[in-house]
């Protein structure tokens, strides 16, 4: 790529089309740690709507030094710029047009539909894949798409246990030595367990943070969000109900 068209695409002069894209991609692959490149290359990716978005994001935020940066960038794309009201209205658009062709939601369908076609079916509708939207608002939903990323590999050294030989008697005559006393709990006093909740934040629960579960294959977790996503939001619940059995025609078939 000519340093003067990398210019301008940089200032946002020239549109990052299929061409544009491919150069980005060779100035990466000789320059790894260019991290200007590597951000350019990943709007190419969104523009062209490339199922190899996802993956290069989590690339391009191991190269980033400053994810926050990174994260601003990525929610000033113009197709991510959009507000709630806007979401709603396409999804209730696409759920309209779509309403006549969807006649596969759960595993008891047709005897005659394949088993392939039903999954092909419930991961095109759940858009598995596809590009991630984040707004300016989703930072967790970000973090948690980042963390398998920032997750490295355990190199674990194998070092022979020491043998220490430990005699009965000396076990015995040890707790003869410290008498151990155990205390009577006083009437009417219980023992306080701590309890451990499992559950998660409906606040910061968005539809993206569900996908993200989802591209994970976290399918209890995206069942969960989805879940919480139609008390958030009623008007939506015949939705999520779908998403939901698209996921557990996936957890069923891919387990």
């Amino acid at each position: 790529m000519k340093s003067s068209t990398f210019i301008q695409i940089a200032k946002g002069k020239t549109d990052i089309q299929q061409i544009e894209t491919a150069e980005l991609k060779s100035v990466i692959e000789e320059f790894p740690y260019f991290q200007a490149a590597r951000a350019l290359y990943l709007k190419g990716l969104k523009n062209q709507d490339s199922f190899k978005y996802n993956n290069e994001l989590k690339l391009t935020a191991a190269y980033t030094t400053d994810r926050t940066v990174l994260f601003n960038y990525i929610t000033s794309f113009k197709s991510e710029i959009s507000k709630e009201e806007t979401i709603h209205e396409q999804i209730s658009s696409k759920l309209e047009n779509n309403h006549q062709k969807e006649t596969i939601l759960s595993v008891n369908a047709d005897e005659e539909t394949n088993t392939t076609t039903i999954i092909d079916k419930a991961e095109e509708n759940l858009e598995i894949g596809k590009p991630l939207s984040f707004s300016n608002s989703e930072s967790h939903s970000f973090q948690q798409w980042l963390q398998l990323s920032t997750k490295k590999a355990i190199v674990r050294t194998e070092k022979k246990p020491v043998k220490k030989t430990i005699k009965a008697e000396d076990i015995i005559n040890k707790f003869i030595k410290n008498n151990p006393k155990i205390e009577p709990l006083e009437k009417g006093k219980t023992i306080a367990v701590p309890v451990t909740k499992n559950k998660q934040d409906a606040a910061l629960m968005t539809e993206t943070l569900a996908k993200v579960y989802l591209e994970q294959k976290k399918y209890e977790n995206a069942i969960q969000a989805y879940r919480i996503l139609s008390l958030k939001y009623p008007e939506k619940s015949g939705f999520f109900a779908d998403q939901i059995k698209r996921i557990q025609i996936l957890q069923k078939n891919k387990s």
